[in-house]
């Protein structure tokens, strides 16, 4: 199976990497374009577009001013995201060999680098997928990536002979995929927690649930996307009754 995530809004920049083991990013032409029609946008501009603040702005206009294609001094992704999803799959805890089954099984969708490889280096950067940057390509992100995103799945799918592609990636950025052009099926775990007397989706639990499963596929070793259906971490587990063959619903109830 391959396993595809989302990226994370905040980095870690500071925390020291647990492996110097780093791969360059595939697509680094295609960010350096990017980069390059951000370049143009005042802080101002850049705040409109992307709807944050003064102060991220003006972080965000100095990191389009210094980025480089040329990787010194970038830190691997798995290493330099930080948001729900990372928390919850934890990667500087990870042993060498489990790191190494992440590197061959997880991809992560990227805004800025199209896909990316846990180990790939990247630098500080934000842009979302959703970003309705133009280029000569269309109006946003999912026309400038177009097929690429896609293609570069289904060659991590041939590599690795996966027969699944597992969605832990936000509505956002899976958008990028085209699943119709994938040679594998699609399966998208859904995590939903007790509350309200009804289960339902709660973005912080569900996100860190991600994390979590991918966490445990690199724990586990596993290659086959049914193992997943093992799945009891945090108090979820697999319910059959409301999954179907390609939607897999994780569920837990706690004391409210």
């Amino acid at each position: 199976m391959l396993i595809v995530l989302s990226p994370a809004k905040s980095l870690d920049l500071d925390t020291p990497p647990t492996t110097t083991l780093h791969t360059t990013p595939d697509f680094l032409d295609r960010s350096s374009a990017l980069i390059d029609v951000l370049r143009h946008y005042s802080p101002a501009e850049l705040g409109s577009l992307m709807h944050i603040s003064d102060a991220l702005a003006v972080l965000n206009v100095g990191r389009y001013a210094s980025w480089s294609a040329d990787t010194r001094d970038a830190r691997q992704a798995i290493m330099a995201f930080n948001g729900d999803v990372y928390a919850g799959f934890d990667a500087r805890s990870l042993k060498p060999g489990q790191l190494d089954h992440a590197q061959r099984s997880v991809r992560i969708l990227s805004g800025l680098y199209g896909v990316l490889r846990p180990f790939d280096l990247i630098h500080p950067h934000r842009l979302e997928m959703g970003t309705k940057l133009a280029t000569g390509a269309g109006k946003d992100l999912y026309a400038f990536w177009g097929e690429t995103v896609t293609g570069a799945l289904n060659a991590a799918i041939a590599d690795n002979g996966a027969k699944a592609l597992v969605n832990l990636a936000s509505e956002e950025y899976f958008k990028s995929v085209k699943p119709k052009l994938l040679s594998v099926p699609v399966i998208t775990p859904v995590f939903e927690d007790w509350k309200g007397g009804k289960y339902k989706i709660i973005s912080f639990y569900a996100k860190r649930a991600r994390g979590l499963m991918a966490r445990y596929a690199a724990i586990k070793g596993i290659v086959d996307a049914e193992k997943l259906k093992s799945f009891k971490v945090d108090g979820y587990a697999f319910d059959k009754k409301d999954s179907d063959e390609r939607t897999w619903v994780f569920r837990r109830k706690v004391e409210e």
